[in-house]
C-alpha cells in the first residue's frame, strides 16, 4: 500500500481490496486516475483508493500515467535538539529538493538541505521515511516520491533561505514551535513527526 497525498486528502494506491473498506475505489487506468486526483483536488473526496491486484506493479503502473520525480530532504537537529524548518509557499516545510543527474538519494538530502539553508558540517544519521504527493506542475499531475533522512549537525552560523527556491524563512525549532508550525505544514511533514 502506498499513501500518496492531494493537498490534504489520501489517496490510496493498494492490491488489496480489503483496503477499501468497502468504499469506492478506481482502477488503474488514465481517465479513472485522473477523475480519482481531481475529485481529492477539488475537495469532492477527502479519501480515495487506486486498486490493481499486483502490488509490485502498481507504482510502475501509477507512473506510467502520472510522471514520478524523485527528490530527498532532511530532518536537520542541532545541538540543541532543536529541528531545521523552511517557509516557502506560506507553508511550514522541511529542505529538500529533486535529485541531479548520477547523484544518490543521500547526497541529493545533503546537497539540497546546505543550499536551501545554508547549514553546513551536516551528517547523515538513517534513512527516515518515503513520502509522496501529487503537485501540479505547467498544468500536469506529477507524482514526488521523497526521501528523508535524519541529520545533525553542530553549525551555528547564518540561517539562509534559498530566494530562487522561494524560501522565505529558515529556524531552528523546539518542540513547542514544532508543534505550531505543523498546524501550517503538509500532511506528510506532519506524519514525519507522528501528527498524521
Amino acid at each position: 500500500m502506498y499513501k500518496v497525498f492531494v493537498k490534504d486528502a489520501l489517496l490510496i494506491l493498494t492490491s488489496d481490496l480489503s483496503d477499501t473498506n468497502h468504499q469506492d475505489y478506481f482502477m488503474l487506468n488514465g481517465n479513472a486516475i485522473q477523475t480519482a486526483i481531481d475529485s481529492l483536488a477539488t475537495k469532492k473526496l477527502k479519501l480515495a483508493y487506486i486498486y490493481h491486484p499486483n502490488h509490485e506493479e502498481i507504482l510502475k503502473k501509477f507512473t506510467k500515467k502520472i510522471p514520478m520525480q524523485v527528490a530527498a530532504g532532511g530532518v536537520v537537529t542541532n545541538k540543541k535538539g532543536k529541528v531545521l524548518f523552511i517557509f516557502r509557499n506560506n507553508k511550514w516545510d522541511l529542505p529538500k529538493g529533486k535529485l541531479k543527474k548520477g547523484e544518490s538519494l543521500e547526497e541529493a538530502a545533503l546537497r539540497e538541505v546546505e543550499e536551501e539553508t545554508a547549514v553546513k558540517g551536516l551528517k547523515l544519521e538513517n534513512h527516515l521515511n518515503t513520502t509522496y504527493h501529487i503537485f501540479k506542475s505547467g498544468g500536469t499531475y506529477r507524482l514526488k516520491e521523497v526521501h528523508w533522512y535524519a541529520m545533525k549537525t553542530s553549525y551555528e552560523g547564518k540561517l539562509k533561505g534559498q530566494k530562487s527556491e522561494g524560501i522565505a524563512k529558515v529556524k531552528w525549532m523546539g518542540p513547542k514551535k514544532i508543534q505550531k508550525a505543523l498546524g501550517n505544514s503538509y500532511v506528510n511533514i506532519r506524519m514525519l513527526f507522528g501528527y498524521a
